[in-house]
């Protein structure tokens, strides 16, 4: 176990094909700290548009970018983490870490992002 799963335990974790892992916030507090704290500036930042959810993060890797079908799993994953998990297709925000920032005095998990694609999912679990 890593140090960084050790002083976060709260967080969903999913394997994807290729050993690419996807951490989603439960709760508020989490998403704030997944967000903020946990997340590497070339990491990927997921969150369904316009309703609550989970903050989903798809781990960078070194000289490696997820394909356009691994992120949008990674928003599926968004999307089953949200209010909208029995809305059919729904808009999920996508974007590097780097670009989520923490407006001043703003509640829990509340953020800003700049620079997102919008990825139209079905809310789903990766199989297995």
């Amino acid at each position: 176990m890593s140090q960084e799963k050790h002083t976060f335990p709260k967080v969903y974790e999913y394997q994807l094909a290729g050993g690419w892992i996807v951490w989603a916030g439960r709760t508020d507090e989490d998403n704030d700290r997944l967000s903020i704290k946990i997340a590497k500036p070339n990491d990927w930042w997921f969150h369904v548009r316009g309703m609550p959810g989970s903050h989903v993060l798809l781990r960078a890797r070194q000289g490696e970018e997820p394909d356009r079908n691994l992120r949008k799993q990674a928003a599926a994953i968004a999307a089953y983490h949200s209010k909208a998990r029995q809305g059919g297709v729904v808009p999920v925000a996508c974007t590097r870490a780097r670009y989520v920032t923490k407006p001043r005095g703003a509640k829990p998990g509340t953020v800003q992002i700049r620079k997102e694609t919008i990825l139209k999912v079905r809310p789903a679990l990766p199989a297995g």
